[in-house]
């Protein structure tokens, strides 16, 4: 089985680098791993997020595709939707365990994820606090994410994101639930 999850890994990469999603670059973390990738996904224009670069990282699992990847920003983000730490966890419907589906290609993750940036989901989110705002002082939302866009988005990419705190019963020790 694991080359048959070897070779699904090696034809998605292919296709994700061959005619990667608007506004992305996917880099192998490690050439010699397809189980960590790299994404640069630029944010999409119109949205309180264009002009800056966002680092994704994929971390796919030994048993993909029957387990989702754990997908992660590596850039701070103010978004209602994703952690507003460094651990950068991703509350996306399709990446939740009971969710995710075999059939479902990493292609339509990124997808989803550029999507999100461009229409937040306040009414599912990781941090309740932003959503709020989003919801209820959108000129205040968008003050905050351009000045996270202006401090933490521009330049270089940088992938050095801190590992998940998580304990032993499996959740993360500050509270937030991780991508999957």
């Amino acid at each position: 089985m694991a080359s048959g999850s070897q070779k699904r890994l090696a034809k998605e990469y292919a296709d994700c680098t061959k005619t990667p999603p608007t506004g992305m670059s996917i880099h192998l973390a490690n050439e010699s791993d397809l189980h960590k990738w790299h994404v640069t996904l630029e944010g999409p224009a119109g949205s309180v997020y264009a002009g800056g670069r966002f680092g994704l990282i994929i971390t796919l699992p030994t048993d993909y595709p029957f387990k989702a990847p754990d997908v992660r920003f590596a850039t701070r983000i103010y978004h209602p939707n994703v952690t507003n730490d460094n651990q950068g966890g991703i509350c996306l419907g399709l990446l939740k365990s009971g969710n995710w589906k075999p059939s479902t290609r990493l292609l339509s993750v990124l997808e989803a994820i550029r999507g999100l940036l461009a229409e937040p989901q306040p009414d599912d989110p990781l941090e309740a606090r932003i959503a709020h705002e989003y919801q209820n002082d959108r000129k205040e939302f968008e003050k905050n994410a351009r000045s996270y866009v202006n401090h933490y988005a521009k330049g270089p990419v940088k992938f050095d994101v801190a590992p998940p705190n998580v304990n032993a019963s499996g959740s993360s020790k500050d509270g937030a639930a991780p991508s999957r």
